[in-house]
């Protein structure tokens, strides 16, 4: 730890949203000294599943956590076999097998709930405050802010951090811009106990992830921890498509019979990961802000990761928002205001994320091709 910032002394700092970027925010503003709050809509830290499987990379993920003092925690948890990518045609055939050699580091996995558990259990006690779902935010631009919550209670703050993710309600208080649908959504499905359950979809989804599109529908399956597949069913439909069938995601036996028949024509194997999923699908449209997203400089609030900047799960969300939150932290510790600090950190974040975003834009529905589209960050 170093020695705290002038900005230690009197900011009361807020943070909004106990995702991956909010927490390492919070992380790396307490090894600088700075008090933070986080504050989170769930009960507690066991509320809902946190999803599938990340990759984080070595270039902006491991970098803030290398800020956070945690990335040799992180390597002793996260799953470098789960580099390993496989293609697939529709009709079955193995395309292509990338697999990491047995000292690469560059984007190893770990589960999202793994990240979450290392980033909470490594601040300090009592920072972050369950069960506060935000309402509305209060105070005049570059004043004093009050965040108002559902269960009553309201807080001061000297800087609001928006770390609330796509639908963020701090990001109102900055910008009118609201998330549209791409035209692709996602169906995600579940399979626990693979290696003995579904032993032959763990062979062909391997220790990683793999991917088939034909152009029209896409799959991508995702070897997690604990002996868990994802699989994330791809098409370009309107957003309420299951209402336009007649279905509701609650009728997993109609939406397993319409998706048969649209993947009527793949292979045997790779219908199974369409169907024989254990329990119900869950509907994912893919939402992106607008390109550039910007906002006027507030120096009592400012956005990190999707509430700053929601693009395509094309690859780079949660390392986008860890490095913002890194950047973040660290202006804060080595600036001699919020205000300057704040300033430092958008024009470097908001360039960043603009290039990014511009280079993302219109790119979803390359997900339903034949191979996973690549993108160079650092162009």
């Amino acid at each position: 730890m170093t020695s705290p910032s002038p900005i230690a002394r009197d900011a009361t700092i807020s943070i909004i949203g106990a995702g991956p970027g909010g927490l390492t925010c919070a992380r790396i503003l307490q090894r600088h000294g700075i008090g933070v709050a986080v504050y989170d809509s769930d009960a507690d830290r066991h509320a809902r599943n946190q999803g599938g499987s990340l990759d984080l990379h070595a270039d902006n993920g491991q970098v803030a956590l290398h800020e956070a003092g945690l990335l040799d925690d992180f390597f002793a948890r996260s799953r470098p076999e789960g580099q390993e990518m496989r293609e697939y045609g529709p009709d079955g055939t193995l395309l292509m097998q990338q697999v990491p050699e047995a000292d690469e580091r560059f984007k190893p996995e770990i589960d999202r709930g793994v990240l979450r558990d290392l980033l909470l259990d490594s601040l300090e006690p009592e920072t972050v405050h369950w069960g506060h779902r935000l309402e509305t935010i209060t105070g005049s631009t570059g004043g004093l802010r009050t965040l108002h919550f559902a269960n009553g209670s309201t807080v001061p703050a000297d800087l609001v951090v928006g770390a609330d993710g796509a639908w963020s309600r701090i990001r109102r208080t900055l910008s009118d811009a609201v998330p549209a649908y791409t035209g692709v959504s996602f169906l995600e499905a579940w399979f626990d106990e693979v290696e003995t359950r579904h032993p032959e979809l763990a062979e062909l989804v391997g220790q990683g992830g793999a991917h088939a599109g034909d152009g029209a529908r896409g799959l991508f399956a995702q070897r997690n921890g604990g002996d868990h597949i994802r699989v994330y069913i791809i098409q370009e439909v309107p957003a309420d498509w299951t209402t336009q069938a007649g279905l509701t995601a609650a009728d997993t036996d109609g939406l397993r019979a319409h998706l048969l028949r649209e993947f009527a024509d793949w292979s045997p194997e790779l219908r199974r990961l369409v169907c024989e999923n254990d329990g119900a699908y869950v509907d994912r449209p893919i939402f992106a802000l607008p390109v550039p997203h910007t906002w006027e400089h507030d120096p009592s609030i400012t956005l990190l990761g999707d509430a700053a900047h929601l693009m395509p799960p094309l690859g780079v969300g949660v390392n986008l928002a860890m490095l913002d939150a890194s950047d973040l932290a660290l202006a804060l510790a080595s600036g001699t205001s919020i205000e300057q600090a704040i300033r430092s950190y958008e024009e470097t974040m908001l360039a960043r994320s603009a290039e990014i975003a511009a280079m993302l834009e219109g790119h979803t529905a390359d997900l339903l091709g034949a191979a996973l589209p690549e993108f160079d960050e650092d162009k």
